[in-house]
C-alpha cells in the first residue's frame, strides 16, 4: 500500500476511493478496520465518526491509521467532507491533531476544495459556488451547522496547534513556491485553492508529507507521486430490482427527491411515525419490492421540519432511530433480491452499509463528480454525498448501474 485514507464518513470513503482509482491506483474502501491484511496500492477505511464523540473519533482514527501502516502506506490522508462538516466541539482539527502527534508530522496541509463541485477555498474561506458556506444552506445542517466560512477560526476552535494560511497567490506559483512558504514550527496549513490545477500542484508540494487532510479533491495530485497513471475503473453490468434510500436533508437532495418523485412512487418517511413505532422496515421492504418501477424512500425534510422533530424527540434521538430503521430496511431489501441500492446522505450511507454487513466494497466507475458505482458481492451500491449529483442523479445513477464499462 502506498496511500492510506482514513475517511469520516461512508460517503466521503467512496468519493476519494474513485478520486484514487482514476488516478490509476489499485484501491479498495473498506468498512470499518479490517482484521486481514490486503494487497493494494490505496486503502480507505471508512469510518462513521463526523459526529460521534471526540474521543471515540481519535480512538477509532488512531486504529485506522496503525492498520493502514502495517499495510505499508507511506502517506496518510484524513478525509473529510468538502464542506468541512463539523461543530466547535470536534471533530475535524480534534482528530487531526491526535494523527499529527501520532505520526509526529510537523504540517498538516487542510484543503476540503473540490472545484468540480464547486468548493473552493480562498483567502481562507470555504465557498460552495458562488456562496459562502455559511450561506449555501450548511448552516441548517441538522447535525453540523456551519456558520462559519473562514476555515482559519473553524479549525483555531478545534485545535492547539497553530493554524496557518497559503493563500492563493502562493499556490499559483507552484509546489516548490508552497515548499518555501512552509512555516518552521508545526502546525495546520489551510491551503487555497480554486481549481483543479491547484489541486495538483497541492499534490506535489505534499510529496512526502506524513498526513493530509482535506476533501477528496485533495487526493488528485497525489498518485502520479507513486508514478500511478489516470484510469478508469472496470464495471461489469448489475441488473435486478433498484431503490433509492434518502436520508440527506442538503438543498441538493431535495431537489433530487422532488424531481424522482415525479416519476417514480415514493414514500416518506416522518420522524412522528418513527418514534411511534408505526413504520416497519419489513413492510417498507415488501412495498418497494411491490412496484414496477425503481422505488424512493426517504426521510428528506426542509430545515424547518427537520429541527421540529429534533426541538420534540432530542436531535441523536431521532437520527439514531432514523439510521436504525434505514439499516434495517437494507438488510431486509438485500435479502429479499434488491440489487442496485442508491442511497443518499453519509449517515445514511453508514446505516446502510451496516445493514449489509459489508467489508470491502470494490470501486467502478464514475456515476457523477465524487459518486462511484460501488460493487458489494453481486450488489450495486451508490453512496452519495448529501450535496453532490445533478438533479436526476438518481435515474442516472440506477442506469448506470446496468452498463459495463
Amino acid at each position: 500500500m502506498k496511500i492510506g485514507v482514513i475517511a469520516d464518513d461512508f460517503t466521503g470513503a467512496s468519493d476519494i476511493a474513485l478520486t484514487l482509482a482514476e488516478g490509476g491506483m489499485r484501491t479498495a474502501q473498506f468498512v470499518g478496520v479490517p482484521d486481514d491484511d490486503t494487497d493494494v496500492e490505496a486503502g480507505v477505511v471508512a469510518l462513521k465518526s463526523r459526529t460521534i464523540p471526540v474521543a471515540d473519533a481519535i480512538a477509532q482514527s488512531i486504529a485506522a491509521c496503525d492498520w493502514l501502516l502495517s499495510q505499508g502506506a507511506e502517506q496518510i490522508v484524513f478525509k473529510v467532507c468538502s464542506t468541512f462538516d463539523s461543530t466547535d466541539a470536534g471533530n475535524i482539527g480534534q482528530v487531526a491533531e491526535a494523527l499529527g502527534d501520532h505520526l509526529k508530522a510537523q504540517h498538516i496541509l487542510t484543503c476540503p476544495a473540490f472545484p468540480a463541485n464547486g468548493r473552493s477555498v480562498y483567502m481562507g474561506h470555504l465557498f460552495v459556488n458562488d456562496m459562502l458556506l455559511n450561506e449555501s444552506g450548511m448552516q441548517d445542517h441538522p447535525l453540523t451547522p456551519m456558520k462559519d466560512a473562514d476555515l482559519r477560526r473553524v479549525l483555531a476552535r478545534q485545535t492547539t496547534w497553530p493554524v496557518g494560511h497559503l493563500p492563493h497567490a502562493i499556490v499559483a506559483q507552484g509546489a516548490a513556491a508552497i515548499g518555501r512558504a512552509m512555516p518552521s514550527e508545526r502546525a495546520m496549513i489551510i491551503v487555497d485553492a480554486i481549481s483543479e490545477a491547484d489541486l495538483h500542484t497541492l499534490g506535489q508540494a505534499a510529496k512526502g508529507q506524513k498526513l493530509l487532510t482535506g476533501g477528496s479533491g485533495i487526493a488528485i495530485g497525489l498518485p502520479a507521486n507513486f508514478g500511478a497513471s489516470p484510469a478508469t475503473p472496470p464495471w461489469s453490468d448489475i441488473k435486478g430490482p433498484g431503490i433509492v434510500l434518502s436520508g440527506s436533508c442538503s438543498r441538493a437532495t431535495r431537489g433530487q427527491v422532488a424531481h424522482y418523485k415525479a416519476t417514480a412512487p415514493s414514500l416518506e418517511i416522518a420522524a412522528g411515525d418513527v418514534m411511534a413505532g408505526k413504520i416497519v422496515a419489513a413492510e417498507l421492504a415488501d412495498w418497494a419490492l411491490s412496484q414496477n418501477t425503481p422505488p424512493l424512500i426517504y426521510s428528506s425534510a426542509d430545515p424547518d421540519v427537520v429541527a421540529k422533530a429534533q426541538e420534540d424527540y432530542g436531535r441523536e434521538t431521532i437520527a439514531e432511530k432514523i439510521e436504525t430503521l434505514f439499516s434495517d430496511l437494507a438488510a431486509d431489501l438485500a435479502a429479499k433480491g434488491v440489487k442496485r441500492m442508491v442511497v443518499a446522505g453519509g449517515e445514511t450511507s453508514g446505516a446502510v452499509v451496516t445493514g449489509l454487513q459489508a467489508h470491502t466494497l470494490h470501486i467502478g466507475p464514475k456515476l457523477a463528480h465524487g459518486v462511484p458505482a460501488l460493487r458489494h458481492g453481486d450488489m450495486a451500491l451508490a453512496l452519495k454525498s448529501g450535496n453532490f449529483g445533478a438533479e436526476d442523479f438518481f435515474t442516472t445513477a440506477l442506469q448506470d448501474m446496468e452498463a459495463s464499462t
